[in-house]
């Protein structure tokens, strides 16, 4: 008798192993081989082959913010995939902008205005790339080695006139709430155009959300243009925030330097 209760233990445990297993199996998605495909001669054409750890873009900036409209200089760093910081130099007092997802279950943001003064990023708007304005290391740059990130193919579309390669991403992190894992996919999709020719990334679309209420989307679009050879990298040199249908960030570049080996220090979130 008890030999059998034994056996059907084992039985029931082995029976509730596999299940899981399959279940988990079939509740992990995979990436589509063509937009994996598509991500990967996009960073080919971006890098040359040319490995980037780090950038430093400096230029001149237009800062809109409903009737508020300042200008001044800017110094973008990114560093690899998870670490970005923005400092403008504004005719209206100075800004910083910090985003650090080098947790990736617990990305985090911060921008600092011009008294000095920290303000948290609210959870559900630092999912999507750090490093958004600077497409060589965006999450193009992971596609196939994160098995996080996953990439869905949309099709060739026409935006503004030029013909691009649509796809999709978002961050797929295994959790014990389902309400958990779906939150962090909606939060961290993110679509990219590549132009169908080059390859080379027009524009990124998110959502950003208002602080207290993640379920509300408000539209962001990141377009980069004038594209330009810098050691061996193509770089924007002029790249727009858009939020909400209105230009809020216009950032033309003057200068880029790449693996100058910034310290993790400098993206620290207070």
């Amino acid at each position: 008798m008890a030999n059998r209760i034994l056996c059907w233990s084992l039985q029931s445990f082995l029976l509730v192993l596999v299940s899981s297993t399959l279940l988990f199996s079939q509740g992990q998605p995979q990436s589509d081989p063509q937009a994996v495909s598509l991500a990967t001669q996009a960073m080919a054409a971006l890098t040359n082959g040319v490995a980037v750890s780090d950038a430093t873009l400096t230029g001149n900036v237009i800062w809109t913010s409903g009737s508020d409209n300042e200008t001044g200089g800017a110094v973008a760093y990114v560093k690899g995939a998870t670490e970005s910081r923005i400092d403008l130099t504004l005719s209206g007092g100075n800004r910083s902008d910090i985003r650090n997802s080098s947790n990736a279950s617990s990305p985090a943001g911060e921008w600092d205005d011009a008294s000095g003064n920290a303000n948290p990023y609210a959870f559900q708007n630092c999912w999507t790339d750090s490093g958004w304005f600077f497409p060589p290391l965006s999450s193009l740059s992971v596609a196939g080695t994160d098995p996080t990130l996953i990439l869905v193919y949309i099709g060739l579309e026409q935006r503004s006139g030029v013909s691009v390669q649509h796809v999709q991403a978002y961050r797929y992190i295994a959790s014990k709430r389902a309400s958990t894992t779906t939150f962090d996919q909606q939060m961290s999709t993110a679509d990219y155009y590549l132009n169908a020719t080059s390859l080379l990334p027009v524009a990124i679309t998110f959502n950003a959300h208002p602080d207290s209420d993640a379920s509300t989307n408000i539209a962001v679009e990141i377009d980069f243009s004038n594209y330009q050879n810098v050691n061996g990298i193509q770089t924007p040199f002029h790249i727009q925030k858009i939020w909400q249908g209105n230009v809020l960030l216009d950032l033309t570049v003057t200068s880029a330097v790449f693996n100058s080996g910034l310290s993790d220090s400098l993206f620290a979130i207070q």
